[in-house]
């Protein structure tokens, strides 16, 4: 067998350390003509959409897996919008079957917490409970109380994480942020509030009930103030972001839907809040977010296009360039953001999983070499340092 010569390990503080790396179990191992990779311990998403079943043309498992494997991803967590909703053991038959069909890494699915993540009837979270990672009605807020402390009362009850997707449909209706850009482009704006009211209103139920609970995407300064004071209090209460959040903000917006997500970018006030929030553990993770549309549905610019977009290929290098170089996060705390927190969290193993990356080397991001169906990034065109070399998942190059 060849060696894999020189590579540095990174360690989070958390972790035990070590000097070398034991490549006896892995298999296909390949000889390399460089001695300065990094291996990093397999990332983990515990927020991606890979669009099956029922929206295949936009993502597959399979697509999915290998956009994963090029980020450095062994694990990931799959959001239930999807047709059908998986709200019972029946509908959420379809995508398990999809994943052991097709999927190359670990692939642990949501459960809904309403049926069709409606708001109106509670999903059989009993029934899903051992074969679901957690529960949300993602894309979606929970909007009434009652439902929500139903679905927190039976959570708990199973050991289950509530992972909310934080909307009041009341203040919905915009496509970006009520910032300047959209001031000065007449867009009718989505304010903060519509994000961190339902993260309040949560928070009230969490401190009645005392179930687990997860914030989803959080943009806006006002969230992260309201889970550093839950979390003082001691409430089970652990929250994501993305790396666009950190990185980009409305001032950045272009008239173009690959700039539409939802939660929208917000003001520079709130990225430099969800910075100053990883920096005190507030922040718990980094998730992506990563959600493929087909070219068309993101080619109606900012006020037609769907939201989402895709980032599970980008989000390493894009931290390592904007984050890590400048000095303002360490490597370490990135990796434990991207690997060890979120399985920590949610109880997912890491087992023989890292990735090699080139952290010397830059590429141009070029969506059209993605391996997700997806093409949609703010990245494009941008150059990034860090470059993915290969990932093992459980001892296999995959």
């Amino acid at each position: 067998m060849d060696r894999l010569y020189n590579a540095q390990i990174i360690h989070t503080p958390n972790q035990p350390k070590g000097e070398t790396l034991d490549f006896s179990s892995v298999s296909d191992l390949r000889t390399f003509d460089k001695t300065e990779y990094t291996a990093i311990p397999g990332f983990c998403d515990v927020h991606v959409h890979f669009r099956e079943p029922g929206f295949s043309c936009k993502e597959d498992m399979a697509t999915g897996s290998a956009a994963a494997v090029r980020g450095g991803y062994t694990a990931v967590c799959t959001m239930p919008n999807l047709n059908p909703v998986p709200d019972s053991v029946s509908h959420l038959q379809e995508q398990l079957n999809a994943i052991d069909e097709k999927a190359t890494v670990a692939v642990y699915p949501y459960g809904a917490i309403t049926v069709n993540e409606l708001g109106n009837t509670l999903a059989d979270l009993e029934g899903m409970a051992d074969k679901v990672i957690a529960f949300s009605d993602d894309g979606r807020g929970v909007q009434s109380d009652e439902m929500m402390r139903e679905a927190m009362i039976k959570a708990k009850k199973l050991g289950k994480i509530i992972a909310a997707h934080t909307e009041v449909d009341a203040l919905k209706g915009g496509c970006i942020h009520a910032g300047e850009f959209a001031k000065e482009h007449g867009y009718t704006g989505i304010p903060s509030a519509c994000e961190y009211l339902q993260i309040e209103r949560d928070l009230k139920l969490v401190r009645e009930i005392g179930c687990a609970y997860h914030v989803c995407h959080v943009s806006a300064k006002e969230s992260v103030e309201l889970i550093r004071k839950a979390k003082a209090e001691g409430l089970d209460v652990t929250c994501e972001t993305a790396p666009h959040y950190l990185i980009f903000s409305d001032k950045d917006l272009q008239e173009d839907g690959k700039w539409k997500m939802n939660p929208p970018l917000r003001g520079e006030e709130d990225r430099k809040a969800l910075i100053e929030g990883i920096l005190d553990g507030t922040v718990d993770m980094i998730a992506t977010d990563h959600a493929p549309h087909t070219a068309e549905e993101k080619s109606r610019g900012l006020e037609k296009s769907l939201f989402g977009i895709v980032g599970l290929e980008t989000a390493f290098p894009a931290l390592y360039t904007h984050l890590v170089k400048p000095g303002i996060l360490t490597l370490e705390k990135v990796i434990d953001l991207m690997a060890y927190a979120p399985r920590r969290r949610f109880g997912i193993p890491l087992g023989n999983d890292w990735s090699l990356w080139d952290l010397n080397a830059e590429q141009t991001v070029n969506p059209e070499t993605f391996a997700s169906k997806g093409r949609a990034t703010p990245f494009e065109g941008m150059t990034l340092q860090g470059k993915h070399v290969l990932t093992v998942r459980d001892g296999k190059i995959l």
